[in-house]
């Protein structure tokens, strides 16, 4: 098989990436290892930049966005008996971010590109890449129905932080910084009631805590845990238990339960990479860069990545230039370092660390009544929160 973009991953990079390229009239493939299903079903992120709600609009995808996204024009943030709300409309000039699903905008995306008869290859296992330094490269694999050839002339690493598209660059190439947290957290997807019509970010003297929504009738809470932990350790009621005393500021609300539909237990941590490409491999969302979720940028930053990428092979393929190929990294790592900060203090304010002293907890105190309490951090916190503008 030829083309001209082979995508490895059919998460959220991959597919925008190969929506983006087909609009502009340029062939690409995707392999991917996971089942059709399981990309389907996989629960992710659900919070949306204004500048990513934008992008997949002006492309055509924002029909069921619009109609089942939840707008959401500002958050709470409640510690030490307090419950302080950050206007973000009002903050950035009219700026808001969107509650939406990560498997939402792969449904999206995957409906788009199957209406068009798009080339995805699902259940693809022994992938490797070769030629990636040679100008010639090639994606092979086997499926269902045997080994898979693909030559093409770059290849898009777009398969997380565990694919293969980062292991195939040689050693010594990338510069690898990182940052692991001593917490973890415990997320939990329930039907139950909305408790609030906004996201509700807490700080506790047991551990932070943070409630949002999928829709009216999904709720989405996380707590911090010991990162060695087992979710099966986590009965319900001992997770509707801490979570009301976490994210109860003063006492004065119950938290609306329901069956728990997903537990799972996720890892902190902060990692980039550098350079984000080698010959003609170029990596994009997770398999380059992972920042902590609380401040919810994960499929965000991948997004931006992807729409330097593309703007980089429409250049080539039209203008036969590589300008902006060649400054990808440049572009995307300046955005990403900037994401990381916000990333690392919003996480640094909301967990207890182990060991934690009474000056540390003070001080975290102290800073989210900053955050809160001062017209111009609070605006600096909002204008991160709905996102910096895409660099590309």
């Amino acid at each position: 098989m030829r083309t001209q973009v082979g995508i490895i991953g059919a998460g959220p990079a991959g597919l925008l990436l190969a929506y983006m390229l087909r609009r502009a009239g340029i062939d690409s493939v995707i392999l991917e290892k996971r089942s059709r299903s399981y990309i389907l079903g996989r629960v992710r992120a659900g919070v949306m930049e204004q500048a990513t709600r934008d992008l997949l609009i002006e492309l055509g995808l924002g029909d069921r966005l619009c109609r089942d996204g939840l707008l959401h024009k500002g958050f709470e943030i409640r510690f030490a008996n307090e419950r302080r709300r950050i206007d973000l409309s009002e903050l950035t000039g009219g700026k808001v971010i969107t509650v939406y699903g990560q498997q939402e905008v792969v449904k999206d995306l995957l409906a788009a590109l199957e209406q068009e008869n798009y080339p995805l290859h699902f259940e693809i296992d022994d992938v490797h890449l070769e030629g990636i330094d040679e100008g010639a490269p090639c994606i092979r694999g086997r499926g269902a129905e045997g080994p898979i050839e693909i030559s093409c002339d770059f290849i898009a690493g777009c398969d997380g932080f565990y694919g293969v598209s980062r292991a195939s660059i040689p050693d010594g190439v990338l510069s690898v910084l990182s940052r692991e947290y001593p917490f973890a957290w415990l997320s939990i997807l329930a039907e139950a009631p909305s408790a609030s019509h906004e996201l509700i970010y807490a700080h506790h003297q047991r551990g932070g805590a943070i409630y949002s929504m999928r829709n009216k009738r999904l709720s989405r809470h996380n707590l911090q845990c010991d990162p060695d932990g087992a979710a099966k350790s986590w009965p319900a009621d001992k997770i509707w238990d801490e979570l009301e005393v976490r994210l109860n500021a003063d006492n004065s609300e119950r938290l609306p339960r329901g069956p728990i539909l997903d537990r799972v237990i996720t890892r902190m941590r902060s990692f980039v990479v550098e350079p984000m490409q080698y010959g003609s491999l170029f990596l994009a969302g997770d398999a380059a860069h992972i920042v902590p979720p609380t401040g919810a940028k994960g499929m965000n930053l991948a997004v931006a990545d992807i729409k330097c990428l593309a703007a980089g092979f429409i250049e080539h393929y039209r203008a036969g230039r590589r300008d902006k190929l060649n400054a990808y990294s440049t572009i995307c790592l300046a955005r990403i370092w900037r994401v990381q900060r916000f990333s690392w203090w919003m996480t640094s304010m909301f967990h207890r660390f182990p060991d934690q002293d009474t000056f540390t907890a003070h001080m975290q105190i102290a800073e989210l009544d900053h955050a809160t309490g001062s017209q111009a951090a609070a605006a600096s916190l909002a204008e991160n929160y709905v996102g910096l503008p895409h660099s590309c």
